[in-house]
């Protein structure tokens, strides 16, 4: 399918939560992209790793729950990495191909879609076995497809002020927002997010995994204006999703 054909335009955006911040798009024109691709977290399906496909990669930062399996997948499937520069320096000395540093607020591109890295209130160490190492600044990422719908996945976050600028600049649709507390916001403050980005459609993550995050999307609900509650969607691990 040509990639820029009124298909690709009309044609719906698949989304598959994989547990904790694990998420794949693919896109109208077809083009899968994985975030965080932790596939072998206590949430994913048993065979999550081992189906994946993707032509993109994004990683918000170095912990290990959302740097994942990135060098495996990366090296099985050519996929092209987009991540802050320390963590791209990391990745090729591991010998992953394809490897695209960015900073925030810098866009990079593939086959029509754009990847533009925001700001996170993190931290974002590489924990590759012994000591931490830098990974640079933690991230988000908003996702803007070839039909100019955009997507934010904020990483491992807490709320600030210029998740506003956020709203305005790029006008995401669809939300990924952490909502499990003790490493993130809960969900206090994740509604209060979304009050500052005006979404279309919600998506809780980093919920669940472990007990200390206890946050759930019921609670994300609660903290919400009424007429935002129907716009949660509370998905299930590997369960494909149309929006």
């Amino acid at each position: 399918m040509p990639h820029h054909s009124r298909q690709a335009h009309h044609a719906p955006v698949t989304i598959t939560w994989y547990g904790h911040s694990a998420f794949a798009i693919r896109s109208p024109g077809g083009v899968t992209v994985l975030v965080d691709p932790w596939l072998d977290n206590p949430k994913a399906p048993p065979d999550a790793l081992a189906r994946a496909q993707a032509d993109v990669i994004l990683v918000t930062h170095g912990h290990g729950d959302h740097f994942g399996n990135t060098v495996e997948l990366a090296k099985r499937t050519g996929a092209h990495v987009f991540a802050i520069y320390e963590i791209s320096v990391y990745l090729q000395s591991q010998g992953v191909q394809n490897v695209h540093g960015l900073n925030k607020s810098g866009t990079g591109s593939f086959r029509g879609l754009h990847f533009t890295m925001t700001h996170a209130e993190h931290s974002g160490g590489l924990e590759p076995g012994g000591p931490i190492i830098s990974g640079g600044d933690p991230a988000g990422f908003v996702i803007r497809l070839e039909n100019g719908q955009a997507i934010y996945h904020a990483g491992d976050t807490g709320v600030f002020g210029d998740m506003q600028l956020i709203g305005h600049l790029y006008k995401p649709q669809i939300v990924m927002l952490p909502i499990g507390g003790a490493y993130t916001m809960g969900p206090l403050e994740a509604a209060y997010a979304c009050k500052m980005l005006k979404p279309q459609h919600i998506i809780g993550m980093h919920y669940g995994t472990f007990p200390a995050l206890s946050g759930t999307p019921d609670q994300l609900k609660s903290y919400l204006p009424p007429p935002m509650r129907k716009r949660v969607h509370e998905l299930v691990p590997g369960i494909a999703v149309e929006f």
